[in-house]
């Protein structure tokens, strides 16, 4: 079954706060769950999904009484401390956002290889291979052994783009609490994010832009907490994918977009 996103009338202001009506009014995802087997999560976290003719926007509600994060660098490897992310499907292409707490941004392109040929339609200079420091890339898992090459997914490898930013992304935290100090128990965190339906060209895959009433698009919404005892990242999702492996877009969550306004 999939989530119905409404439009908003309301302008949406990106400061992470998440305080208009609109993300009141919003319907809010289930609490996540493990991300491989659906067990309940640690912590609470949910989003939601507004959107108008400019955005499509999203909403994290994270629940961490120790807001963490370190990495302050753009594209930095924040998938190894506490983050919330975000894939769109594009069908023979999709995208991957990731944000700490601090406002770090981790952003990568994929266009998947058995579709990426000489002549065609990703060899442009925006999908240089050789120019744009592009990578082949076959999954969270293409680094165990018997998957070395391959990865695990039956499409193979990727081209992995890691110096592509979306166009005109908008993004912003808000901590509820102190971070990175010890001596206080937040509340949490939460994060807002505004994506440009015109920075979506290489995402839409036949749809239209922005959408139209009933179109489907295929998101994944996911969290990762680092547990400092385990030495270990433990992935939450909105639903369980049976994998630690977010880079399956067949397992994503369907959003159905709504033209009706957000409470009425």
């Amino acid at each position: 079954m999939s989530y119905i996103a409404y439009r908003t009338k309301e302008k949406i202001v990106i400061d992470g706060k998440l305080n208009e009506k609109s993300w009141q009014l919003a319907p809010r995802s289930p609490r996540f769950v493990d991300i491989i087997n659906g067990s309940p999560a640690l912590y609470g976290t949910q989003s939601a999904v507004l959107w108008d003719d400019e955005y499509l926007y999203i909403g994290f509600w994270v629940e961490e009484p120790l807001v963490q994060a370190e990495i302050t660098e753009r594209d930095g490897l924040i998938f190894n401390e506490n983050n919330v992310e975000v894939f769109i499907d594009g069908g023979d292409t999709y995208y991957e956002f990731q944000i700490n707490a601090l406002n770090t941004i981790y952003e990568v392109f994929f266009i998947w290889r058995d579709v990426f040929e000489r002549g065609g339609k990703y060899d442009i200079p925006e999908f240089d291979i050789f120019g744009k420091s592009a990578y082949t890339f076959g999954g969270n898992h293409d680094r165990v052994p018997i998957h070395f090459w391959e990865g695990t997914h039956p499409r193979g490898l990727r081209w992995a783009f890691r110096n592509w930013d979306f166009p005109g992304l908008r993004a912003e935290v808000h901590v509820d609490g102190k971070i990175n100090d010890e001596n206080s128990i937040d509340k949490g965190w939460t994060a807002e994010l505004a994506f440009p339906w015109s920075g979506m060209k290489w995402l839409a895959n036949g749809r239209s832009l922005p959408p139209s009433e009933g179109d489907l698009w295929k998101l994944q919404f996911a969290r990762y907490e680092k547990l400092i005892s385990l030495n270990k990242n433990i992935g939450y999702a909105w639903k369980p994918i049976g994998s630690d492996d977010n880079h399956r877009p067949e397992k994503f969550t369907a959003i159905q977009f709504s033209n009706k306004i957000v409470g009425e």
